[in-house]
């Protein structure tokens, strides 16, 4: 008995149960951007910036004014929340875009959001033209385009994702990716889409009726009277081999919506470069006298 109790009392004792581990600080920023038309110009009337989201406002010479969005933390990850709202007046306008990509990586839980606010007056104006959104393997991203715009309104809109960096050997193989639009016109419902890829992004986007292999895609929605005249130089650019280069392809269509149009474009490439070549003239010609964003040369 004695031989059991010693053996037994000289063991060792047991180390303490391991603490868990703290949570991981997660982004959270939000940013609003309210602007009017005052003094026959387009000028800032509201400007809120929360956590990560930032604006700027680059000094113009007349319409449209023009916002700069940028994310501090450098990019998003599972449980990373963003959201942008930009508020045009009416007859106002404005011309918005990012500071870089922004890029979504590898998610250990949960998925990283983007959610879009834009709203525009009667008679105004506004070009939603983010940079391209770069998403890592076995990224879970989450992206939601809410639009409402006045009568007679304007908006040119795009988004923009690689599916990983071809240069850099990068390839999404798995994850998930989930992008929602809904824009309404005076209250009507006049574009809705839904996106969906994953678990195996790889395998999905090489079908032919999804990418064909493809890694950069892009859509740009217009909606304004004059979209139905611009169709045709739109295809010519989307077409021209010379241009899109290898695996680019895309295609655009028309449609009558209420008393304006909307002009929607698709955009597939093998690479991001790729996808500038076809993307540059694109915007050029659709956002008209304010052209291409300046971030967009550097």
């Amino acid at each position: 008995m004695d031989t059991i109790e010693n053996t037994l009392t000289s063991r060792p004792a047991l180390p303490p149960a391991a603490a868990p581990l703290p949570a991981a600080q997660r982004v959270a920023g939000r940013a609003r951007l309210f602007c009017g038309k005052s003094d026959g110009r387009t000028r800032l009337q509201r400007l809120y910036q929360d956590g990560s989201a930032k604006i700027r406002l680059p000094a113009v010479q007349g319409d449209p004014l023009e916002a700069v969005l940028i994310n501090t933390a450098g990019g998003l990850t599972g449980g990373d929340r963003l959201g942008w709202t930009v508020e045009v007046g009416t007859d106002a306008s404005a011309s918005i875009t990012t500071q870089a990509c922004e890029k979504v990586y590898r998610a250990a839980a949960d998925r990283a959001e983007i959610s879009v606010g834009l709203r525009v007056g009667p008679g105004g104006r506004l070009a939603w033209l983010p940079q391209e959104t770069i998403v890592f393997d076995r990224a879970a991203f989450v992206r939601t385009l809410d639009v409402e715009l006045g009568d007679d309104a304007e908006a040119l809109m795009l988004e923009a994702t690689l599916f990983g960096r071809l240069a850099m050997g990068e390839r999404m193989v798995q994850g998930s990716f989930h992008d929602r639009w809904r824009v309404r016109q005076g209250g009507a419902l006049v574009h809705a889409e839904d996106f969906r890829l994953g678990p195996d992004i790889a395998a999905t986007l090489q079908r032919r009726a999804a990418t064909g292999g493809a890694l950069a895609v892009a859509t740009v929605l217009l909606v304004s009277p004059q979209a139905e005249d611009l169709l045709d130089k739109v295809r010519a650019i989307i077409g021209d081999p010379g241009i899109g280069g290898w695996g680019g392809w895309g295609g655009a269509s028309f449609w009558s919506v209420g008393r304006s149009g909307k002009l929607l474009a698709r955009l597939c490439a093998g690479d991001g470069y790729q996808l500038r070549k076809r993307l540059v003239p694109l915007v050029e010609l659709l956002n008209g006298r304010a052209g291409l964003p300046k971030l967009w040369s550097l």
